[in-house]
């Protein structure tokens, strides 16, 4: 009786200490499940700046485009129609029209120092690039959260807490299939 009685103290006593042990594992628990919760707020955080930034720079290098679009294009129109007039009448309309799309570039040269074109296409591909970066690092930083946690969670003794008090595991955040496709940036073209 008493070897059992000894067996059994033993198995108690480490059961005991294996539960004490990993009692200071719960309030660590809570705290990665915390981190966790604001890792992920940071994700969402910036996939909303996203929502918000790139529509309205696509919007303004759109504008900015198809303003000087239209200009230069009334530019190279004129002077098709002034080359090839054939009278008199002709070359006047032409070069009325000419004159008129001249002075349409000058006024946009005037609020526009340069043609904005390029520089609106950089800065947008500038805003993209330093957006997915940004969403990328919150992503990592968010699955080494995730990470830390899980393993924690499966260590011994800890995952006794974990079992005890139902710490669930985590996903890690994993990319959908059709990530893997280059995403492609439409400017109203026809593809």
């Amino acid at each position: 009786m008493t070897r059992r009685f000894g067996a059994a103290l033993a198995a108690l006593l480490i059961t005991a200490s294996g539960l004490a042990m990993s009692g200071c594992s719960y309030n660590t628990f809570v705290s990665q499940d915390e981190g966790i919760k604001a890792q992920w707020a940071q994700v969402e955080n910036q996939l909303q700046r996203r929502n918000d930034l790139i529509p309205n720079l696509v919007s303004t290098v759109q504008g900015v485009a198809n303003q000087e679009k239209e200009v230069f294009g009334r530019i190279a129109d004129s002077r098709a129609r002034l080359a090839g007039a054939k009278t008199p009448e002709e070359t006047m309309t032409a070069a009325n029209e000419q004159s008129s799309a001249l002075a349409r570039l000058l006024v946009v040269m005037e609020n526009y120092p340069q043609l904005r074109s390029n520089e609106s296409f950089n800065r947008l591909m500038d805003e993209l690039s330093g957006t997915e970066n940004r969403i990328a690092v919150e992503r990592m930083r968010y699955n080494e959260k995730v990470q830390e946690y899980n393993t924690s969670r499966r260590q011994f003794p800890s995952n006794l807490t974990a079992s005890l008090f139902s710490f669930k595991e985590h996903q890690l955040f994993a990319a959908p299939a059709e990530a893997k496709q280059v995403p492609k940036v439409n400017f109203g073209t026809k593809e």
